[in-house]
């Protein structure tokens, strides 16, 4: 099968003087492990220890990108050079598609907002250790939620710290207020003093995670049940995924304080673990609505994590160095040239998709959900399982466990009753299937 292009220029940094970067070196966007990018719909931030340059494009009149070099502006935070701090982490916070800025995580702790001309709007400690990534995931609206806005994550070694969407941006709005009466040809921040200490932080919680060795990535995934047997109250329990050397996959659960001003490491809740030896966690990507995550380890396999049941659902092999990416795209393309022009798509009308860049094979594959490539065809029996009138019915799976053969489960079994020649005339019985996870004694034979 012939490999396929379906690309749409979104925008050119060739115009750009990008050399502090690396730029005009051979891989120097792929193979660089202190190139940090994140990428945005009219904007991409490059970022290297010590410097971060954002280019923003628009859309010409012809529908190609437009880029100017004066829309490219260079930020150079304040490090400090005691403590050898360096930038650790990127990403674009975008509110109601008004409200740009970068988020700036440092090898510190420290949390730095710039705008998108490079102005420094807040900086903040979380916790003194590197700040790993910066993960942000938008609270879908619904019946069952009742918020729309949406969290930013902050993931360090062993600890996970969240904050609400609706406090950056109400923090936002007034500084863009302010700013703007002031004049943009000033260096205003009213959010720090003379002395450059912050006048106002962010609220925000820290949980401990380390339960299971030190994490190298987490996601907190969304709202989770409470634990048995607890009194629904209005408190509000959270899920986070973790990845590591120790633990490949960890899930915690962590109460959500909506009254507390002040900030303590919290210990969370560990739900369960897997521990794989010699597997490691290496990446972690959460889907838009956080209930699948794709994580990468250093065996070469990409395993699809239902967030909501924590387990493993999906699972690829021979993917070493992937790197993942949830996307909606649309279900059928035959569906979508017979839609007329003037019609715009709905939200049925898209399927979520995972892609994987897998660049020893140097290609990108798709699974889109609900095709055979996402979930693997069910095991078929061509005679009946069992056929007695009593008794019990005993399943057993072998399998192989050591370096090599690391199987990971995941099995949907059907029972499928049916009624006798005599049973036929009368009335179904009400069945009560008593279901034991203990291992069958006898070899697997019922």
């Amino acid at each position: 099968m012939s490999r396929r292009n379906h690309t749409t220029e979104l925008g050119s940094i060739a115009s750009a003087d990008l050399s502090a970067v690396g730029a005009g070196k051979q891989g120097w966007l792929v193979e660089n492990p202190n190139l940090l990018v994140s990428l945005d719909t009219n904007s991409i931030a490059l970022a290297n220890r010590s410097s971060i340059f954002i280019l923003n494009w628009s859309q010409s009149i012809n529908g190609g990108s437009d880029t100017d070099p004066n829309r490219a502006s260079k930020i150079i935070p304040e490090l400090s050079p005691i403590e050898a701090e360096y930038i650790s982490a990127v990403e674009w916070l975008v509110f109601d598609d008004d409200i740009r800025v970068l988020a700036v995580g440092t090898s510190c702790g420290y949390l730095m907002i710039f705008s998108i001309h490079g102005r420094l709007i807040l900086r903040q400690i979380v916790n003194p250790a590197k700040i790993l990534k910066i993960r942000v995931r938008g609270i879908k609206q619904d019946l069952t939620q009742d918020t729309s806005s949406e969290e930013v994550c902050v993931v360090m070694p062993g600890v996970v710290a969240r904050f609400d969407g609706s406090d950056i941006k109400s923090l936002l709005q007034q500084w863009f207020q302010e700013s703007g009466s002031q004049g943009w040809d000033r260096d205003f921040n009213m959010f720090q003093d003379n002395s450059g200490n912050p006048v106002r932080s962010l609220p925000y919680q820290l949980w401990n995670v380390s339960k299971y060795g030190v994490c190298a990535d987490a996601a907190i995934t969304g709202v989770m049940p409470p634990p048995l047997m607890e009194i629904q109250s209005s408190q509000r329990y959270y899920c986070a995924v973790t990845i590591g050397d120790d633990a490949v996959i960890s899930a915690f659960r962590f109460l959500l304080d909506l009254f507390s001003d002040n900030v303590t490491l919290v210990p969370a809740s560990p739900l369960t673990c897997l521990k794989d030896h010699p597997r490691k966690g290496e990446k972690l990507t959460l889907s838009p609505s956080g209930s699948l995550a794709a994580i990468t380890d250093s065996l070469g396999r990409i395993l699809l994590l239902d967030t909501k049941a924590l387990v493993v659902v999906r699972l690829w092999k021979g993917y070493r160095d992937a790197s993942c990416l949830f996307v909606e795209m649309l279900a059928s393309k035959d569906q979508a040239a017979s839609r007329p022009a003037y019609n715009e798509h709905t939200k049925s009308d898209y399927c979520l998709c995972l892609a994987i860049h897998a660049p020893r094979k140097g290609i990108v594959e798709r699974a889109a959900s609900g095709s055979a490539a996402w979930s693997p065809p069910p095991l078929a029996l061509s005679g009946p399982l069992r056929k007695t009138s009593q008794g019990n019915v005993s399943v057993y799976m072998g399998n192989i466990v050591d370096t090599t053969y690391t199987g990971i489960y995941h099995v949907n079994l059907t029972f499928h009753f049916y009624p006798t020649a005599r049973d036929v005339s009368g009335s179904p019985a009400d069945l009560i299937l008593p279901i034991s996870r203990a291992p069958p004694l006898n070899n697997g034979e019922a």
